[in-house]
């Protein structure tokens, strides 16, 4: 036993490895290389979120157009998620196009106009620089794909004016085999409306699908006109 003990002290008494100089100095050189390093994945891990939250928005936009033209096979012209037909808003103000009358057709034309200009505001396309924080003031009145209460893709506090559509919730989910899609984003969540069609025959025009991510609409969003 005391061989072994006199074995290991030597053995930390040697100075067979790294001084504490040399130490110092990789532990300092890590330290920068840590800090440099840190930021640059920082920006990695977000532009990961952003590429996600684009990639399910785009799967979105592709099940509602699918969703569209069963639709349009079934009931002889296509609606998407949430709408009872294809001339009823999802969000917006609550307009009606449902008169196809000359006179109907021409207010319809002029209700979905003002829809998409709050719209266009909203993704910064408009007169204003957009909706870019989750919880700032924008102009339309936004749908959540999920529900806002949704334990798998809760709406953040501090949100206004994103409400909730219940046939819409279970369309969406359907269309994506019952999940829920939710945002990386600690601020994020799927949200979108619909500009109603309006009018009939050979006037007629068709509603059109935005969908978002309210961590910044200006940055995450598409839409499908059909």
């Amino acid at each position: 036993m005391k061989q072994t003990l006199k074995s290991i002290l030597r053995t930390v008494k040697s100075v067979k490895g790294n001084s504490l100089a040399e130490f110092a100095t990789t532990t300092a050189l890590m330290a920068t290389l840590a800090a440099t390093a840190a930021p640059k994945l920082s920006e990695m891990s977000e532009g990961t979120k952003g590429e996600k939250s684009r990639n399910e928005i785009d799967k979105l936009i592709k099940q509602a157009g699918n969703f569209y033209q069963d639709r349009a096979d079934l009931d002889g012209r296509g609606r998407f998620p949430g709408q009872s037909k294809f001339n009823v808003a999802v969000g917006g103000y609550g307009y009606d196009n449902s008169d196809a009358s000359t006179t109907g057709t021409s207010d319809a034309e002029g209700n979905s106009e003002e829809h998409l200009e709050d719209i266009m505001d909203d993704l910064g396309l408009g007169d204003t620089d957009g909706w870019r924080d989750y919880d700032g003031d924008h102009n339309n009145v936004w749908v959540s794909c999920f529900g806002t209460s949704n334990a798998d893709a809760t709406l953040p506090e501090g949100v206004q004016d994103v409400i909730d559509n219940a046939e819409g919730v279970k369309e969406w989910k359907e269309l994506v085999g019952g999940e829920t899609l939710s945002s990386k984003f600690q601020d994020g969540h799927y949200v979108y409306t619909v500009v109603a069609g309006g009018g009939s025959g050979t006037d007629v025009f068709p509603p059109v699908l935005f969908v978002g991510d309210i961590e910044n609409m200006t940055h995450f969003n598409n839409v499908l006109e059909p």
